[in-house]
């Protein structure tokens, strides 16, 4: 009987771990880092060794950055700053296109003693980084980008064309209005759309990530990321005359982006591999957290990577099949999963029909019948 007690009681600790809101290791240091830019960036960091900054996206804050964070501060230095009016960083009304916010990331780590560190990007926060490692390449020693595209890089075109990129063009003082109260309506169309798996992310994440953007503020400085998408586009296109030459690893959820995140930095870097995680929607962090920390962790620690050639399809270190931008397709159907956006299929076809984020929204009611 004792033991069955025990077993149950063990049993309910284990399912409340599972299901609490994410947060980063409780021994990080924290502190609020003034930007030269005009913001208050709320930064936590914690570990020894090499110094990796993990820069988070749209609809989470830094603390989602939980499972990667407890691995790599066991010999590395972790930073995870709260990106300009997001979480605990202050909310001023500009300052949100990716250029200053990638001078605010370098305020933050020069603040702290650092210089040249390991960077690692979701989502919006893959648009940061790709601005930092732009802007700083002699400070960035490798990059990590995963499952978003970047404004004015191919087929930024595309996926600008398809109105199943709504909330890029959601934004403002009315929408701020209709969003008011309603946060989590508004985040839940987002999470369920991106997703490979509807439990993901679980409520307990969803209420938190809900409640940081609920926040006075918060969602007009959310909606902010992409009012500026416009001006990241422009700073993009003078970026790209110079392509990045350190290492990236550039991850797709097989059930989101695919291999086209590998198209994508292939237009901008010189050494990419290619990675695609199985099973997974865009929330890698909270769909695939175990399997996607060992890929950044071993490509991080792994030999230098040499630059490989990207005039033909090759195989690169991870076992993933490599394709030019030249090679891939989009699909003109996509994967009836839920949020499978058919990215992972190869198309041999004549035409680009749809494109990037177009196919992670495509469950909406409006596009399911045309393209889902």
């Amino acid at each position: 009987m004792i033991r069955r007690v025990l077993t149950v009681a063990l049993l309910a600790i284990g399912a409340t771990f599972i299901h609490a809101q994410p947060s980063l290791p409780s021994s990080f240091q924290a502190k609020t880092i003034h930007s030269p830019e005009a913001a208050d960036i709320f930064v936590r960091w914690g570990g020894k060794g090499l110094v990796v900054v993990l820069i988070h996206g749209y609809a989470e804050n830094s603390d989602s950055w939980a499972p990667l964070a407890a691995d790599l501060m066991k010999d590395h230095t972790v930073v995870v700053p709260d990106l300009r009016g997001i979480g605990k960083s202050s909310k001023p009304e500009g300052g949100y296109d990716k250029k200053t916010q990638a001078k605010d990331i370098r305020a933050v780590v020069t603040a702290l003693g650092f210089d040249k560190t390991f960077v690692v990007a979701h989502d919006i926060g893959n648009m940061v980084a790709y601005a930092y490692a732009a802007m700083y390449p002699d400070k960035v020693e490798r990059l990590v980008v995963m499952d978003a595209p970047i404004p004015g890089i191919e087929p930024w075109k595309e996926i600008l064309l398809n109105p199943g990129v709504w909330h890029f063009n959601f934004h403002g003082p009315d929408a701020e209005r209709l969003v008011a109260g309603r946060e989590r309506i508004y985040f839940d169309r987002i999470w369920n759309d991106f997703t490979g798996d509807v439990s993901k992310p679980d409520e307990a994440t969803r209420n938190f990530f809900t409640a940081t953007y609920a926040q006075p503020g918060g969602m007009r400085a959310g909606f902010a990321q992409f009012t500026a998408f416009s001006q990241d586009a422009k700073d993009n296109e003078v970026f790209e005359r110079v392509k990045l030459t350190m290492p990236v690893l550039a991850v797709g959820g097989e059930k989101s982006f695919g291999p086209l995140q590998a198209v994508i930095m292939r237009h901008v870097a010189t050494n990419v591999q290619e990675a695609v995680v199985a099973g997974s929607g865009h929330w890698l962090m909270e769909e695939r957290p175990a399997y996607t920390v060992t890929l950044i962790r071993n490509f991080l620690d792994s030999p230098q990577v040499a630059p490989t050639s990207s005039a033909r399809t090759t195989s690169n270190d991870l076992g993933e099949k490599r394709l030019t931008p030249a090679e891939y397709e989009f699909p003109q159907h996509g994967n009836p999963g839920t949020g499978s956006s058919g990215f992972a299929r190869e198309r041999r076809t004549a035409s680009i029909v749809i494109s990037g984020l177009v196919s992670l929204l495509a469950h909406l009611p409006v596009f399911e019948s045309a393209f889902w």
